[in-house]
């Protein structure tokens, strides 16, 4: 016997939400460069939108955050990353998302200093 269920209706893809709240995307991560294209490497990333170094070794490791306003963004920053000569690995360490408005609320300090 045929079901008599309505027919659901068309999902729409993700970027069809215009209404959503702006968001800020927030990651950071470990890249492992070959030492001799250090130099390189961090030049690459440095021309990265949302993309700071805050440290590094002589060994080639680079401690890397980003910023980017969606997933996708982020995603395309983590993989053009990736694929900068010289690079040899990377861990993403940490992650976190939350609108804007969000991210700029005052936290009271609970300890008064």
């Amino acid at each position: 016997m045929q079901s008599l269920r309505p027919p659901s209706p068309p999902s729409q893809p993700a970027s069809a939400s215009c209404s959503a709240a702006p968001e800020l995307h927030i990651a950071s991560m470990v890249v492992h460069a070959a030492p001799r294209r250090l130099a390189d490497v961090r030049g690459a990333i440095l021309a990265i939108a949302g993309a700071e170094i805050h440290g590094a070794s002589e060994t080639g490791k680079l401690v890397v955050t980003l910023e980017a306003p969606s997933t996708e963004d982020m995603l395309a920053r983590i993989a053009e990353i990736q694929r900068i000569d010289g690079v040899l690995a990377s861990a993403l360490v940490y992650q976190h998302s939350d609108t804007l408005a969000a991210m700029n609320e005052e936290i009271d300090d609970v300890h008064g200093s």
